[in-house]
């Protein structure tokens, strides 16, 4: 595949499961300036394009297509082609919860699901296996059952605010504690606990990975800078190659037991390196609060 042109028009295609915050992630697209057109059927993508007039004038599009319409892949993979054969730069958003989060989430609204089964939970594992092969050619997945609207915002935002011709990569890193949860929307995992734990050191306990003392501390451990040289060599190697096959969005996770210390202090080394590269990145600390 020839690497994409980062001039080139994009659109935005937000799919995934109903309850999972499509509907909110329109919503705050639209507040950064996309054009926004709800629940198309795929055979039409290629037609509302035209209508844009993205090839000439470098409009963004959204587009949200959810499974009300049975959500043929196939048609949706034949319409990505067609655009990328006139020169449009399409890009899937998936959109994803736990089962249990979306559950939660119907009951709350008392909305019906639209598939309409018998139970909200048939329901949706029904539509998860609808989805299941359009999530496999996912170019970003967000998983929201942690967030709320603001922080959905800001995740959003982070992806997608600038304008997508200025720069082909953007390169999201997230520390987490593995004790609530490894991250599913991640292209690449690190886990981090064979460093020494700064949770054992009476005076560094109660500071966080983002405190000078504690990143000194796991920097200065034995294997740590050998770990972050390796990983930066490893997303050298990756990233022009990823840009070259079309990938716009690269997400990185980088875990620990609790997500306040270690894994904390090598995200932020991590994003200060891919930053020197002249590629977008951007950390955030999922769990360095709990």
């Amino acid at each position: 595949m020839d690497p994409v042109a980062i001039d080139a028009p994009h659109v935005l295609v937000v799919t995934g499961m109903s309850g999972a915050g499509r509907s909110s992630a329109a919503k705050i697209l639209e507040d950064l300036g996309y054009t926004v057109i709800d629940n198309l059927p795929p055979a039409l993508l290629g037609l509302a394009v035209q209508a844009h007039d993205i090839p000439e004038d470098h409009k963004h599009l959204v587009v949200v297509i959810d499974s009300r319409g049975g959500l043929p892949i196939s048609e949706l993979e034949d319409a990505i082609t067609a655009l990328e054969q006139e020169g449009v730069v399409a890009r899937i958003v998936f959109l994803d919860a736990d089962d249990n989060v979306i559950v939660r989430r119907y009951e709350e609204n008392r909305r019906p699901h639209p598939l309409g089964l018998d139970t909200i939970s048939g329901s949706i594992a029904a539509e998860r296996e609808l989805l299941s092969g359009l999530r496999e050619v996912t170019d970003v997945t967000v998983d929201t059952s942690n967030l709320n609207v603001h922080e959905l915002r800001e995740r959003l935002t982070t992806l997608f605010s600038e304008d997508e011709t200025t720069r082909p990569m953007r390169v999201s890193i997230r520390s987490f504690g593995f004790k609530h949860g490894s991250p599913r929307d991640v292209d690449l995992l690190f886990d981090v606990r064979f460093l020494p734990n700064p949770h054992w050191e009476a005076e560094l306990r109660d500071l966080r990975g983002t405190d000078e003392a504690v990143r000194d501390y796991v920097l200065a451990a034995d294997g740590a800078k050998e770990f972050v040289d390796r990983v930066d060599d490893l997303l050298a190697f990756l990233i022009p190659r990823f840009q070259a096959e079309g990938k716009s969005y690269l997400s990185i996770g980088i875990g620990c037991t609790g997500g306040h210390h270690r894994s904390v202090a090598i995200a932020e080394e991590l994003e200060n390196r891919v930053s020197q590269h002249g590629v977008r990145a951007a950390v955030r600390h999922r769990d360095i609060e709990r």
